[in-house]
């Protein structure tokens, strides 16, 4: 069964730009270390501190084996130590889901 990782950031509302680097970095990082990224998400409209990452993983087992290799990773390194320091990242919140409405019907279009 596959899990769906959501990362909820809240973001310094001055550090859009930073945080848009450090999800093009993990857009990289996070499908070589083993995980089917969906995608980053920075503000756009509404909340200017509200950012999303949202990855899917096979079980809580390889998410282990995932992060040890995301840690060791040189760019996973170093987008660490770039929130670290540029400090854009004001709180993260990760939760693990199932999908629960599957299968879904096919799109009809007009």
């Amino acid at each position: 069964m596959t899990i769906t990782c959501f990362i909820r950031y809240e973001i310094d509302p001055f550090g859009k730009a930073d945080f848009e680097h450090y999800a093009r970095n993990w857009g990289q990082a996070i499908p070589r270390c083993g995980a089917d990224l969906i995608g980053y998400f920075a503000p756009h409209e509404g909340s200017a501190t509200t950012a999303y990452g949202v990855y899917n993983i096979e079980n809580l087992a390889a998410y282990e084996a995932y992060r040890a290799r995301l840690t060791a990773d040189p760019l996973g390194r170093e987008n660490y130590a770039f929130a670290k320091e540029k400090k854009f990242i004001r709180r993260e919140d990760r939760i693990f889901l199932k999908l629960a409405s599957g299968p879904h019907a096919a799109k009809v279009l007009p």
